[in-house]
């Protein structure tokens, strides 16, 4: 795969994101397969015709993503491949894409879940409750609920009473539904207690807006959308 391979309309992608995601596809794929070695930087600039600072770029998001690890003097290793049906529900070239959103939306969905418990009234905790009782009955009905779900973190945003904060929540609410899309899809082929955990995340986050504990609403949204952004590698 070289760049040329991969290009698509939509915003700028840097270099090092199509080399993430060709890397990724070839673990997940199994052809770099889990334990063994990955080739040299040298190769790998080769194989993507890429300088090797990108291609080092490239590798270590795949550390932090816990996918690969590096050994002094040994090169880089496949910790474990991710789940196949990941390519399943995205188009290979999303992937990074979905990543850097859900980097995003750690930081930015914390601190709008901190303003939400400092600044809600009435109807937005309706709609924020609203939003649960149908998240459970998806998972009752085993339904993929992404509308539920985007609908969840919409009435956070709007629990906000600001204006700026439902701007750019609408304004990534498409790129948002794309990364809950697949990880819903990848939690209905889990026991329904992954399904379940997702939902306890849920309605914690919710408690915490309702009983006004900004700080404590802040750092459990980071952890649900940390959490989710680990658990779309998870292998079966």
């Amino acid at each position: 795969m070289t760049r040329a391979d991969n290009n698509r309309t939509g915003p700028e992608r840097k270099l090092g994101d199509y080399i993430y995601d060709g890397i990724f596809k070839l673990i997940t794929s199994g052809e770099f397969a889990e334990l063994s070695r990955l080739p040299s930087e040298s190769e790998l600039g080769q194989r993507f015709g890429a300088s090797r600072p990108i291609i080092r770029e490239a590798l270590a998001r795949l550390r932090e993503d816990g996918l690969i690890q590096s050994r002094q003097g040994s090169g880089s290793f496949v910790l474990r491949r991710p789940d196949a049906n990941v390519l399943r529900f995205v188009e290979i070239g999303s992937v990074s894409d979905i990543q850097r959103c859900y980097d995003f939306r750690i930081g930015f969905e914390a601190a709008s879940a901190s303003l939400a418990a400092r600044s809600w009234e009435q109807d937005e905790l309706q709609e924020l409750q609203a939003s649960l009782s149908e998240l459970e009955e998806c998972i009752a009905t085993k339904k993929l609920g992404v509308d539920a779900d985007a609908r969840f973190h919409r009435a956070v945003a709007l629990a906000t009473r600001n204006p700026y904060h439902i701007m750019v929540h609408n304004s990534l609410e498409q790129n948002v539904r794309v990364g809950m899309n697949l990880a819903r899809n990848l939690s209905l082929l889990r026991p329904v207690a992954r399904l379940q955990l997702v939902q306890q995340e849920h309605i914690e986050i919710f408690n915490a807006i309702e009983q006004r504990r900004p700080e404590e609403a802040g750092e459990l949204m980071a952890l649900h959308i940390s959490s989710a952004r680990k658990r779309m590698f998870d292998g079966l």
